[in-house]
């Protein structure tokens, strides 16, 4: 599963948000530049590529085929070129790899390195918008949504998962995008609350449903435990701001605005046509309110806005607290095994209480993706190539191969029918951990370059039953609408980065002097005065700007 900051931080996809036709990612957004068609001559471009190539179809190289490519060696499962992967992909496409390993603590380093120099492969991975911006200005990417004609699987999943407008979240001022996302076909939900279950029952309390609920809850724990606080959360840094604060995310989204985790600069107002600045929304106010009752109550540890995860991880294990944010794979790989020694302990990862907003959830359904190098074009072998990554990053048999191996080897059953299962003998995150052998160790199946997007039936063909539960109740609810495009000139992005963190480290700071009472939230008037004295005016006046631009380009 994903690492926190990979599924929520907003800004990073600037802004970590009736079926359409395939004709309109050709036209999405008025403009003839802004994807699916390109007008330039291919013909020496097609040695190797199939003469049919559609949805559904296997791709096969008509000759042998060789790729450069970025591989980033995950330390949970280094990088072996005896990957079983490797010769079984290579058996079903005809394709090899040239692969440049880079561990994953220089990736991003070393990409940036190879990329601004020219000497990056044609295939460059694990690339999270909006990385690839630093990148245009040179010519260095392509801009890949001018050859989506290449890619029926892609243009099939964006029309029948309408995701068009997810797609616009990385279009730049030119309407193109240069970065192909992993597709989703839903909202993935992860993230929410563990709460120690057995507390629950002693205490003849019902899972809370709403985040009142949750402070109810919290006051009892407190009555039943009157020297410990009932919730100590993790993932923090010093001040809410984003990647801080995992429990801030959740409370934006109830409370309809952007917090911690999630925290972006600029909320689409839809009343008003017009993006507002963040920090200074009513919305943002009542969440800091709430966290700022929880920690007067002293219901909420206040080390939770700069503990270590390892600090709030051991207070959970001592049994000093009862809730703590969580995912699905930490309940099983953490907390469960935590909390084992204390008779009688359990624990379960909630469904997100719901707030003011109502039962929705939010997010882009795009994920890390592909950026192309713009020395690819040129190659004879570009269209088989534009082939092969939309097989194996957009077609049901390349999402299912890259996830789960080979059908008698690796698993058996149908992810369609619900028969899915991991073969006896092989493990993965939870699944069979009784099993030898471990999918990506031992396989090189499931590694986050390749495997990451698809159907919903295929995410949840990973979950155990309890995960699925908590899915089940996410899926039913509301997804709130992405906001309009707005892309930067760079000239624009330049000026926006100076605001924005001067901004970002001011509305941090104050943020976490509101919840701890250390600023009285009677001062909101007079902190909201002070963010326009660092531009937040300015700002959201660049972001509608830039907004109206795009929208007169392209429509």
């Amino acid at each position: 599963m994903n690492a926190p900051f990979t599924k929520t931080t907003l800004s990073r996809r600037q802004a970590l948000f009736g079926a359409a036709g395939l004709a309109a990612l050709a036209v999405a957004g008025c403009s003839s530049s802004s994807g699916g068609k390109h007008s330039s001559d291919l013909s020496g471009n097609r040695d190797g590529a199939m003469a049919k190539y559609g949805v559904g179809d296997q791709f096969k190289a008509t000759s042998p085929l060789t790729f450069s490519i970025m591989v980033l060696s995950n330390p949970g499962y280094p990088y072996d070129a005896k990957w079983p992967f490797w010769s079984e992909l290579t058996k079903r496409t005809n394709v090899s790899f040239q692969p440049t390993v880079v561990p994953l603590s220089d990736y991003n380093q070393k990409r940036s390195v190879m990329v601004g120099a020219g000497d990056a492969p044609m295939i460059i991975p694990k690339t999270y918008h909006p990385a690839e911006e630093a990148y245009i200005a040179s010519g260095a990417v392509l801009p890949v949504s001018d050859y989506l004609d290449l890619m029926p699987n892609f243009q099939d999943k964006v029309a029948k998962w309408n995701l068009q407008g997810d797609l616009d979240q990385l279009r730049e001022a030119d309407g193109k995008f240069y970065l192909l996302p992993g597709l989703h076909q839903d909202v993935w939900a992860d993230y929410s609350i563990a709460v120690r279950t057995d507390i629950l029952q002693k205490l003849n309390l019902a899972v809370p449903q709403t985040w009142d609920d949750v402070h109810t809850m919290l006051r009892a724990m407190k009555a039943a435990y009157p020297n410990q606080y009932p919730l100590s959360d993790r993932w923090s840094s010093p001040g809410p701001g984003p990647g801080a604060n995992r429990l801030l995310a959740s409370l934006g989204d109830a409370y309809g605005t952007y917090a911690g985790w999630n925290y972006q600069h600029s909320w689409w107002d839809s009343a008003s046509g017009k993006f507002v600045y963040t920090g200074a929304m009513d919305q943002y106010k009542q969440v800091l309110q709430y966290l700022n009752t929880l920690v007067s109550e002293k219901l909420m540890d206040p080390e939770s806005l700069t503990q270590t995860d390892d600090q709030a991880k051991q207070k959970w294990a001592n049994g000093q607290t009862f809730v703590i944010s969580t995912n699905a794979q930490e309940v099983i790989n953490t907390l469960r095994k935590d909390i084992a020694h204390i008779p009688g302990a359990t624990v379960a990862k909630i469904p997100v209480p719901i707030g003011p907003a109502g039962a929705v959830k939010s997010g882009t359904r795009l994920e890390n993706g592909v950026m192309i190098s713009s020395k690819a074009r040129s190659s004879k072998n570009f269209v088989a190539m534009m082939q092969f990554i939309d097989w194996l990053w957009y077609s049901d048999a390349g999402e299912l191969f890259a996830k789960w191996g080979i059908e008698g080897t690796t698993y058996t059953g149908s992810v369609d029918d619900g028969t899915f299962k991991l073969a006896p003998d092989v493990t993965w995150a939870g699944l069979n951990p009784a099993g030898t052998k471990n999918l990506q160790v031992t396989y090189g199946f499931s590694n986050g370059v390749f495997a990451y997007g698809g159907s919903t039936k295929l995410l949840d063909s990973q979950f155990p039953p309890e995960e699925l539960a908590f899915q089940n109740v996410m899926n039913s609810r509301r997804t709130l609408p992405l906001p309009p495009p707005h892309p930067l000139s760079a000239d624009q992005r330049e000026q926006a980065t100076l605001w924005e963190t001067n901004l970002l480290d001011y509305v941090n700071q104050q943020s976490a002097k509101f919840i701890l009472g250390q600023r009285p939230l009677s001062q909101w008037d007079q902190y909201v005065a002070e963010l326009k004295g660092r531009s937040s005016d300015q700002y959201i006046n660049l972001i509608n700007t830039a907004y109206q631009n795009y929208k007169k380009a392209h429509g």
